[in-house]
């Protein structure tokens, strides 16, 4: 295995879409995430892309140093909710890419842009068993909220967080 310490973030390629829908989908597998009600059933899985390449929006995916895609994660706006407010979205490791600290930087990265892109919030949904990604988003502080904001589609998901990116909170 070649050194995590090496791999680079960079944004996504289009010639990235069926590397990175793999990885989602194995993903989603995974943890029993499959099916209406899930990022799964979302078309811009297969063309991600093209999907962040509007305004405010933006997809890393992480490259080891041999060229191989190991993960993603990207922000974009909270499909019905308000401009202040961003969705972290289909951030998804191949299971060599975790446990090197790779998605605290990701995630670190994505929020940056979200400032810089004018965010006040960031958003997430995620599953409560999905325990080391909870953590991570703990551990970053995000905060959970009782119920699902906007809408995505993803009415499977059962664990809803919210991060101030503006002020001290």
């Amino acid at each position: 295995m070649t050194d995590p310490l090496q791999w680079k973030f960079r944004e996504i390629q289009r010639n990235d879409n069926v590397r990175v829908a793999q990885i989602i989908r194995y993903c989603l597998e995974e943890f029993g995430a499959v099916g209406p009600g899930f990022a799964w059933s979302d078309p811009e899985v297969d063309a991600m892309y093209e999907t962040y390449q509007g305004d405010r929006a933006i997809y890393f995916v992480i490259e080891t140093e041999n060229s191989e895609i190991v993960g993603g994660g990207g922000i974009g706006p909270l499909l019905g909710g308000d401009e202040t407010t961003c969705e972290l979205q289909k951030m998804y490791f191949d299971p060599q890419a975790r446990g090197h600290g790779l998605g605290e930087k990701l995630l670190n990265k994505l929020l940056q842009h979200a400032v810089d892109f004018g965010y006040e919030k960031c958003y997430l949904e995620t599953l409560q068993h999905m325990d080391a990604a909870n953590g991570l988003y703990r551990k970053t502080g995000f905060q959970p909220v009782t119920k699902p904001m906007g809408n995505t589609g993803h009415c499977g998901c059962d664990f809803w967080y919210i991060k101030n990116l503006v002020g001290n909170e």
